[in-house]
């Protein structure tokens, strides 16, 4: 777990994608937050099988996805470790978790039954069909996706969308040209979103 920025009135907590490892969204972290508080970034438990230093939060695999994600709950289980702990030193209403692609699905599912400021997923996806997984999520959310995604396709998001919709969540889904990857244009609407979240004007 890395710490960046001064305490503030929010806390942003990042969870990386597939491969990558806590270091990778740092820069993004700081500058979404500049003047709002702090960033803390989570390293995904498991070493990734090809990717020296990278890491997973479970293995993807065609016969991991048939079998229902079975390295979901430990993944969780880590992420909610942390959370908990995080939430004795700054509360919860004003920490929002944002992630991207394998940390983006994470991300949701570790808001469940929580009391968080909000979730950005960026190229996010439902496990599963995601309903019951998702149950319990009533945080607001944002869904930011490349049009032409070549790993996660845009459908994930759209799926993630009507899901969410469907149990009154507040969500917004962003779409911008562009493939696996968290667009310039999108960090605009994502600090705008982080600040209604946290409840403070506009720096």
């Amino acid at each position: 777990m890395l710490r960046r920025g001064e305490p503030g009135v929010g806390r942003l907590v990042l969870l990386h994608g597939w491969g990558a490892n806590s270091q990778d969204l740092i820069p993004l972290g700081m500058y979404l937050m500049e003047d709002l508080g702090d960033v803390v970034a989570l390293q995904a438990p498991e070493p990734h099988p090809h990717v020296p230093g990278g890491r997973q939060w479970y293995p993807l695999s065609e016969a991991a996805q048939a079998q229902g994600w079975p390295g979901v709950p430990n993944a969780l289980a880590a992420i909610n470790h942390h959370l908990l702990r995080l939430g004795q030193e700054h509360p919860w209403s004003r920490t929002a978790l944002l992630g991207f692609s394998q940390g983006a699905a994470m991300a949701l599912e570790a808001a469940v039954h929580k009391p968080l400021a909000g979730v950005v997923a960026c190229s996010g996806y439902p496990h599963g069909h995601g309903q019951s997984r998702l149950q319990g999520l009533q945080v607001p959310v944002l869904l930011i996706h490349g049009q032409n995604d070549p790993v996660v396709p845009l459908q994930a998001s759209f799926q993630l969308q009507a899901v969410l919709e469907a149990q009154g969540c507040e969500i917004t889904l962003q779409s911008f040209p562009g493939e696996h990857a968290i667009p310039p244009e999108a960090l605009t609407p994502i600090r705008q979103f982080l600040v209604r979240c946290f409840g403070v004007e506009c720096p």
